[in-house]
């Protein structure tokens, strides 16, 4: 599928995979998205959107939660498991409400929440401001890796390694460890991380960082001693030195 240029303003990725059984809702989705210049793939179910990942390497997912042939939660849950795509961007789209919904799909790897009903303008202004957020614009500097002690972090190649092995995290956990590595020595409070990675047109709960930290805590034991709990406050990561 062919990708037309984007604004070098803001070089957006373009392409979207749109999960959603409901035809009139997938339709309307897409129709928005390709007013704003994106291409579009649709999946009406789990299966299919987990083969249209793998073969079209889409820059972002927006996924249905309640789906047929495997639901959006083991789709989210395949995706992040996956070398190949596990980096992706998923945007949850769902009409459940509850704050555990939405903490389980964040603890599987989600970028953000969207409940029904919504607005499509403003799904594809949250979509944009994800994107812009996860990938560099086109033209801009090079900036130096970010280290403590045996962790490496190169921001433009979008890679981190610990005692030199590559650590595999999802665009979210990698915002929240660049914000954290950026800030070494000093404390970073919830509203702040939020800020930084989410910011401030999405509506996440602060719980939503505490989850994102556990992850790296789990994927990284070094970090289980290096960021410290900073309590009522939020997090702080202790300088290290790298011998």
């Amino acid at each position: 599928m062919g990708r037309e240029s984007e604004n070098p303003e803001t070089a957006l990725p373009r392409t979207i995979l749109v999960v959603e059984d409901e035809k009139e809702i997938r339709d309307l989705l897409a129709h928005y998205l390709r007013k704003e210049g994106f291409s579009t793939v649709l999946a009406p179910d789990g299966e299919t959107a987990i083969l249209k990942a793998r073969k079209e390497k889409p820059d972002l997912v927006l996924l249905d939660i309640l789906l047929p042939n495997a639901d959006g939660l083991e789709v989210l849950r395949t995706i992040r498991s996956d070398d190949t795509i596990g980096r992706t961007p998923v945007v949850m789209l769902t009409a459940k409400g509850d704050e555990t919904d939405r903490v389980v799909g964040l603890e599987l790897g989600a970028d953000d929440y969207i409940l029904k009903p919504f607005s499509p303008r403003e799904v594809v202004a949250r979509i944009k401001a994800i994107l812009r957020r996860t990938r560099p614009a086109m033209g801009e500097p090079g900036q130096a890796p970010l280290t403590c002690g045996e962790l490496r972090m190169d921001v433009d190649r979008h890679e981190v390694r610990c005692r030199g092995n590559p650590v595999a995290l999802t665009s979210r956990e990698f915002r929240v460890l660049q914000a954290l590595l950026s800030s070494s020595g000093r404390v970073l409070s919830r509203e702040a991380i939020l800020s930084k990675v989410w910011g401030n047109d999405t509506h996440v709960i602060d719980r939503t960082v505490d989850v994102h930290i556990a992850k790296l805590r789990q994927k990284i034991p070094f970090l289980a001693e290096a960021i410290e709990t900073v309590k009522d406050v939020g997090y702080k990561l202790r300088e290290i030195g790298a011998g």
